[in-house]
């Protein structure tokens, strides 16, 4: 009955949130202001909580390294398996299989089975998924479709059925170098304008460096890394949204098969490559099976012009991801 608390409960808070929004008491773009709280206070609060009073042996960067693959691996296959289809479901799929959901869902899953002092274990994972999301997946996405990351396609000439939108590379060696360089700039800004990405640099600094956080530290951030759960289950409620037509369901349903598929091959991976004890290995498991990314809603926003069915998405695979991850968590 124990394993069934917490995601009954972050389940709950999920249908509040959607609940409030269709009652009008939350306009569709509140969702950005709980957005800001959880990206730029809870999570830091859980993760600076995570670094104070437990012993961080660096042999887990070994799993920073496996989510780094987990997560950016995904999306080159993306990329090559939808090269056939239009543009705008290529964006679509690319954004929204690729990365796993952690900081604002899967950490206050953890926090609630194992307590605090596991948390080190998801907060490892989480900076090489963090990597990818937070940045490289934009830049990859619109670099490879050649889209335009100033304005949303929909604003953008090119024809119906077109994979790609049309490109003609700078023939001149220093356009090609400026072009690179502007690339380079744009995913590093996105990267470390990331406020949990940036906590988890100087966390990873201070623990090669052997030095240990004060106890007041945890203390201060209490409140905030205890409120991470609630604000993080509301605002997937708030970004949830329904289909509007039978096309919409099957792109979101393609979006979830091919997410099973490859988290599946990631939770194997976990659990018979990883050298690290039974815990660790399922924590590793439970991040695996985390639920599509706010920056893929964020990023699908920018890119297509409209988060509507990202957002649904995401609410859909947020309940599939407490299922699963409470089955890891019963029976593992």
């Amino acid at each position: 009955m124990d394993a069934l608390v917490t995601p009954i409960s972050f389940l709950l808070i999920i249908i509040v949130g959607y609940l409030f929004k269709r009652a009008g008491r939350f306009k569709d773009r509140d969702y950005r202001i709980v957005q800001r709280i959880v990206f730029g206070i809870t999570i830091p609060c859980v993760i600076i909580n995570s670094f104070v009073g437990s012993e961080h042996d660096a042999s887990l960067l070994w799993i920073t390294l496996f989510s780094f693959a987990c997560s950016f691996i995904p999306l080159i296959i993306m990329y090559a398996v939808t090269w056939r289809k239009p543009v705008e479901e290529r964006a679509f799929e690319m954004l929204n299989v690729t990365g796993f959901n952690t900081g604002n869902f899967c950490l206050p899953v953890v926090q609630s089975y194992y307590g605090p002092g596991a948390v080190i274990v998801a907060v490892m994972f989480d900076i090489g998924n963090s990597a990818t999301i937070s940045s490289f997946m934009n830049v990859f996405t619109t670099s490879t479709l050649h889209i335009s990351p100033d304005r949303p396609l929909s604003e953008q000439a090119h024809e119906k059925g077109m994979t790609t939108l049309p490109y003609t590379p700078p023939t001149d060696a220093h356009a090609r170098r400026l072009e690179h360089r502007a690339k380079l700039r744009r995913a590093l800004k996105s990267l470390f304008s990331s406020v949990p990405f940036d906590i988890y640099i100087v966390m990873i600094v201070l623990m090669l460096m052997h030095i240990e956080l004060p106890q007041w530290l945890a203390d201060i951030c209490a409140p905030g890394a205890n409120a991470n759960g609630f604000c993080s289950m509301l605002m997937v409620g708030m970004l949830m949204e329904l289909p509007t037509c039978w096309d919409e369901v099957k792109t979101v349903s393609r979006v979830i098969g091919w997410r099973l598929v490859l988290e599946a091959i990631c939770v194997a991976a976990a659990w018979f490559l990883l050298p690290f004890d039974v815990q660790t290995r399922k924590i590793v498991m439970m991040m695996c099976l985390s639920p599509c990314t706010v920056f893929g809603t964020l990023f699908t926003d920018r890119v297509l012009g409209n988060a509507r069915l990202a957002g649904f998405t995401l609410s859909v695979t947020a309940i599939i991801s407490l299922t699963c991850i409470s089955l890891v968590y019963a029976l593992v």
